[in-house]
């Protein structure tokens, strides 16, 4: 047969009999088609008399058979198989749709736009978007049921824009709204929408529900302009995105019991609002938000808290209309708050601290104040320890989750503590983590990575949780007096549940898969910042906390799930406020964030994210795990935790796991280490030359480029944080157990030089200045006030030998953490816990005391910072200062990992003034008071384990 098509090619079509089937009679040549379009055609054929068995295949003829292949592939378009006129039963039948292909739990199309559902669905099949106000769409009996309503479908083509902006969908079917019905468009998103696929006979082939977001934010768009949740001072207003919604109410709380008060929808924006009275403000209220629910596959009314909540009532049943300029919730000074000079982005000392483990063991702190945020504000040993890092050249502290989570009851009288005497318990232990487990759900304690309002503080830190903002911006205040500026670490990523934000409009602040279910890579429910009013609830929340509350510098968790796009926007907002306008200045905000690259979204599969590598260039930091790892040894994720690194022994001092490999492995990593710790000093500069002429980008980490940055600041610099095991439980897994405590310090000082004194952000965990412990266990975010101590006072020790950390997520490394428990060699005492802190404190004196360490650019490091030629075991770094510093020539830094002292040849240093750093030069540390220049030779000698500066004068 042959056939010319609309697209005006020629197609041969052959009508082939199986083996045993009666041949077709009534050919014509050619034969006519019934129907034809440009996907296929039908033919009407009459078969032989007798025919009653499946027998015949249509075949576009163009395509060579092959020998063993005489069929189609029916699912490619542009080869379809048709059945032939009254032979329906016969030739290839379809049979009608069954549960699993109508299964309207799911939701496997995807509205794009108002124009555009996309859909891995048959082109040459009939599709319709069939909607019900109802909610009453069910499948029974081959087909549905219900209130429904069709939207037509016409098979397309997705545009070049369409496929960038869905990446993951590119692959998939476009179908197009048939103009006619363009108008039921708003109609059908305010109800139940199942996309459906029928044959030409009109059988029900599949039927799935329908992804939303895409033709939300394009018919809506001018919600992104719209103030949301509580605004206005003396009369309040309330507003709600919720353009799905049939109905929505305020429920306003009083005395009197409960009102209902009427909303009204601006069909354009999609925004529904209310204006209230001044008699308002205090009250609790919800919303009424009547719509349909996929989980429930129903119309129902979900009674929810606002997602612009500004505060909340305890564990954060209902929001509270409060306005934020009110007295009531500023404490005494707040709006003549004088805040610590800021300091660019490449000059920070960040110092990562959780609220509660900052009082919650300072004795100095008065019992009812430990744990909260009015501690920030008492005269404890914490917060004078705080003013004392300040002085050394600590300029931020970063504040572990403090909005209003979902894992710690707020109200003291709520929550459980361990009944166990947990200091007379013996050291390697199992029972301490055994009695913290039994109360880890209703005690003080947890991480606060969980969030459910995120515009509010948390109440568990406050002292009455009505207090909340009051207390929160008391603690600011605090911080700022002791002459630090205060980052916030948030987690717009993910939620604690669905149930805050899903109630209100099914299916779109969630991060959906493909077959509709929520995507939780992160943890827990991850949302979409992607998505128009996902993404601009990210920026609004931000703008507030820097208004509001004066917070200086944020961190985003999992900051890799968002899009760049949405990161340039939070900076856009922020650079955007002004002393005289906002009482802020944006610009001098910092942002920083975790820029890992996983999940669902990994390699840009939906949009370009706001990764490590993706970020250079816009002045946002991202943690470096390079040097983190190549100091340490090894990763956090080892089976085996005594690989060791840079600083935990790797050069000279073998702890004998076979983890290690061989000798010559060993020496091998080694060199690899040394060279991402180079990459890592410069900043993680992708463009910076290093000695053997290689890039930092062409440096390999994992298969990934060690240097990623377009400048310094963008690098976030560490080598431990709340995540993993501290740098303490690190070395004690990592250097041989007989290690004296003396040479334990000394390594801890050298690990800590490394990132202190790179260029870009410098970043340290709580306590790890004073070699804190969390005895071992790698994941404390539930493990309650006992694993978590941050002891100020040295004679109560370190942490370290509070039992076998808590079986979930150590259980396998017990049998290495035993023994090392159990050692009374590796509890320090107060000499070690003292020397430790000093140590610390002159690194922070001298990253502080010169520009050397604060260049800016890739240029300036590229002109002044070298990395002379080194012994095994060490790194020298050199830093022209000529015309920067006033004070210095030069600056060298020496990192002698090495258990021998070495000699560091430096002749282009010969016949010059060159002197150990004056810090150090006064040290209460003896051994580095003998690091030594000859000016004959240029040469610095520099003791064991020792980090030397040496400054030309």
């Amino acid at each position: 047969m042959h056939y010319r098509g609309p697209d005006g090619n020629h197609h041969d079509w052959g009508l082939h009999a199986q083996a045993g089937a009666a041949e077709p009679t009534g050919w014509a040549s050619p034969l006519p088609p019934a129907r034809a379009d440009a996907f296929g055609a039908v033919f009407e054929v009459p078969l032989a008399e007798g025919a009653k068995s499946l027998s015949y295949i249509i075949h576009q003829g163009d395509d060579k058979d092959l020998p063993g292949d005489q069929s189609l592939d029916v699912s490619t378009p542009g080869h379809e198989v048709w059945r032939p006129a009254g032979a329906e039963d016969l030739l290839l039948p379809r049979p009608a749709a069954t549960a699993a292909d109508a299964d309207l739990s799911k939701a496997r199309a995807h509205w794009i736009d108002r124009d555009t559902v996309a859909w891995r669905a048959d082109p040459s099949l009939r599709h319709f978007l069939a909607f019900s106000p109802a909610g009453d769409l069910a499948y029974d009996g081959g087909d549905l049921t219900g209130d429904l309503r069709l939207i037509r479908l016409a098979p397309g083509a997705l545009s070049e824009e369409q496929r960038r902006g869905w990446p993951h969908l590119a692959a998939y079917q476009a179908l197009k709204v048939d103009p006619r019905d363009a108008g039921l468009v708003r109609e059908a998103l305010r109800g139940q929408v199942a996309a459906v696929e029928r044959d030409a006979a009109g059988t029900l082939l599949a039927a799935t529900g329908v992804q939303i977001p895409g033709v939300l934010d394009d018919l809506y768009a001018k919600a992104a302009t719209a103030t949301l949740g509580p605004s206005g001072q003396s009369v309040p207003r309330l507003a709600l995105w919720a353009p799905t919604a049939r109905k929505v109410e305020l429920a306003l709380y009083g005395s009197g019991g409960r009102t209902v008060h009427r909303m009204r929808r601006d069909d354009e924006s999609g925004v529904w609002s209310v204006r209230g009275l001044p008699s308002w403000l205090g009250r609790e209220y919800t919303y009424l938000v009547t719509v349909y629910s996929p989980a429930a596959g129903a119309v129902v009314t979900n009674e929810v808290t606002d997602p612009y909540s500004l505060d909340v009532t305890a564990d954060g049943g209902r929001s509270r209309l409060v306005s934020l300029d009110a007295a009531a919730h500023r404490p005494p000074g707040w709006d003549r708050l004088v805040k610590p000079a800021a300091v660019p982005q490449d000059r920070a000392a960040v110092y990562e601290l959780h609220v509660r483990d900052f009082s919650a063991s300072d004795a100095g702190v008065p019992a009812a104040l430990r744990g909260t945020y009015a501690a920030f504000q008492h005269d404890g040993a914490g917060l004078r320890e705080l003013r004392a890092l300040a002085a050394d050249g600590l300029t931020h502290v970063h504040l572990l989750p403090a909005f209003d989570f979902a894992t710690v009851p707020e109200r003291a009288a709520d929550r459980t503590e361990p009944s166990c005497d947990l200091a007379a318990l013996p050291p390697d232990s199992e029972q301490q983590q055994e009695c913290v487990a039994r109360t880890a759900a209703k005690d003080s304690f947890n991480w606060g990575y969980d969030p459910l309002h995120y515009t509010v503080p948390e109440g568990s830190y406050a002292t009455r949780p009505d207090e909340r903002i009051k207390e929160f911006r008391g603690m600011v205040a605090g911080l700022n007096r002791a002459g630090l500026r205060v980052v916030m670490d948030v987690v717009y990523n993910h939620t604690h549940s669905t149930d805050v934000l899903d109630p209100i409009v099914p299916g779109y602040y969630h991060r959906l898969l493909d077959d509709g279910a929520v995507a939780t890579s992160t943890c827990c429910a991850n949302t979409a910042p992607e998505h128009l009013m996902m993404g601009k609830l990210v920026v609004d929340s931000i703008v507030t906390w820097a208004k509001q509350y004066k917070i200086d510098g944020f961190r985003f968790d999992l900051m890799g799930h968002h899009p760049k796009a949405n990161l340039l926007a939070v900076r856009r907002a922020l650079d955007e406020l002004t002393p005289a306008r906002d009482g802020v200045d944006g610009k001098s905000i910092i942002l920083y964030g975790e820029g890992w690259n996983f999940g669902e979204v990994a390699d840009g599969a939906r949009f370009e994210q706001a990764t490590q590598a993706n970020l250079a260039g816009t002045g946002i930091g991202t943690f470096t795990d390079r040097l983190r790892d190549a100091v340490r040894g090894g990763s956090p994720f080892d089976a085996d935790p005594r690989v060791q690194g840079f600083g935990s022994g790797l050069a000279g001092a073998p702890n004998g796991s076979p983890a290690n490999g061989t000798a010559e492995e060993q020496r091998a990593r080694l060199a690899r280490y040394a060279d991402l710790i180079r990459v890592g000093l410069t900043g993680n500069l992708r463009d910076y030359v290093l000695p053997s002429g290689q890039k930092g980008s062409e440096i390999d980490y994992n298969g990934s480029p060690a240097g990623y940055t377009a400048a310094p600041g963008e690098a976030v610099t560490y080598v431990d944080a709340h995540d993993n095991e501290t740098l303490f439980d690190a070395l004690a897994y990592k250097l041989p157990q007989d290690t004296p405590m003396a040479d334990r310090v000394r390594m801890q000082a050298l690990s800590l030089a490394t990132a202190v004194l790179a260029q870009g952000t410098t970043f340290v965990h709580a306590g790890t200045e004073r070699l804190r412990s969390k005895s071992l266990d790698r994941n404390s975010y539930d493990s309650g006030d006992w694993f978590n101590r941050l002891l100020w006072d040295c004679a109560q020790g370190n942490g370290f030998g509070a039992g076998l950390p808590p079986r979930a997520g150590n259980e396998p490394k017990w049998p290495y953490a035993r023994p090392l428990l159990a050692d009374p060699a590796l509890k320090p005492g107060c000499a070690d816990i003292r020397a430790a802190r000093s140590r610390y404190g002159e690194l922070l004196r001298i990253r502080a005391s010169s520009p050397a360490f604060a260049l800016g650019t890739l240029e300036e490091v590229q002109r002044r910072l070298s990395f002379p030629g080194s012994a095994e075991g060490v790194i020298a770094m050199h830093v022209d200062t000529e015309g920067l510093d006033p004070r210095w020539k030069s600056v060298t830094v020496v990192f002698n990992a090495t258990p021998s002292q070495h000699t560091q040849a430096m002749p282009s240093l010969a016949g010059q003034r060159v002197a150990l750093h004056p810090v150090q030069a006064g040290s209460d540390d003896p051994v580095v008071r003998t690091s030594s220049f000859d000016p004959a030779t240029g040469t610095l000698t520099v003791p064991a384990r020792t980090v030397a500066v040496f400054v030309g004068v």
